[in-house]
């Protein structure tokens, strides 16, 4: 009995009886005896899977297997499952189509920016920092955003602010109606802003200077148009310039306009009138 020393491999035979093929995978090595090449079959494979079979054909080969879990190595795992989440809401919504009709770079770094506004509000700055801890960066494609690029976003978006509200309008207002308005404030840190004022403090923050903002929404509080006061406007003085806005921007003669004792003055009633 020759030693078992020669290379052993794996050799498939084919045969055909009465229209059908039938396979045979036999392990088997080569040695040299005599001066010839003779085989010997060490073993019948062909009960074994033919996945199985073909690893052991690549192993005999010189091919190394190693453990599923050896074989990658991890160098990030950034976490996805809220950006999918936010992402997808604001596919249903038509976020992006309401921005701007046909994609732009400006546009992209918006929704970035909404998402991670959602996610985690920072600073424009912590903002491109955070976002490389998940896959909001890569999704949207701003990567290589940085602080600059997206508050030359922001001027984009603003620009725009008028055609925004007017498809909100068109989507979630109708003519007569409900609609829904408010002016709130937020106290300003700083200097340069021109609407900052010294005014009605609605969150507590007295002797800071402020800027108002009022809010229009539909009757289920989705938010169609927002305007920007100085902070000493009187709530009162803002009413009619929205009801312009409603009759003049977004086309609604008939309305059901709703709002607090402050806001709806004498004047306001018989102008309206």
């Amino acid at each position: 009995m020759p030693a078992r020393t020669g290379a052993a491999h794996v050799v498939t035979t084919t045969r055909k009886y009465k229209d059908r093929v039938y396979r045979t995978h036999l392990l088997r090595r080569s040695y040299r005896e005599g001066g010839l090449v003779k085989n010997e079959t060490l073993g019948n494979l062909s009960h074994l899977p033919d996945e199985l079979i073909e690893i052991i054909r690549r192993s005999l080969q010189g091919e190394t297997f190693v453990p599923l879990g050896q074989a990658f190595e991890v160098s990030a795992s950034p976490s996805h499952g809220h950006v999918q989440a936010v992402a997808l809401a604001m596919q249903r919504l038509g976020l992006a189509c309401l921005l701007a009709s046909k994609p732009c770079r400006e546009r992209e770094l918006v929704l970035a920016m909404v998402a991670a506004r959602i996610l985690a509000p920072h600073t424009k700055l912590a903002t491109t920092r955070w976002w490389h801890t998940t896959t909001l960066a890569e999704d949207f494609g701003v990567a290589d955003a940085n602080e600059d690029d997206l508050y030359a976003a922001m001027d984009w978006l603003l620009a725009r602010q008028d055609r925004v509200q007017s498809k909100l309008a068109a989507r979630h207002l109708s003519e007569g109606g409900l609609v829904l308005y408010d002016l709130s404030s937020s106290y300003f840190e700083g200097s340069c802003c021109p609407l900052a004022k010294l005014g009605y403090s609605r969150d507590g923050k007295k002797g800071l200077l402020q800027v108002n903002y009022g809010l229009l929404t539909d009757v289920r509080g989705c938010p169609v148009a927002v305007s920007v006061y100085e902070g000493n406007v009187a709530d009162s003085q803002t009413l009619m310039p929205e009801v312009k806005r409603l009759r003049e921007d977004f086309g609604i003669e008939q309305l059901v306009l709703v709002g607090d004792r402050g806001m709806i003055s004498s004047k306001a009633i018989c102008e309206l009138r």
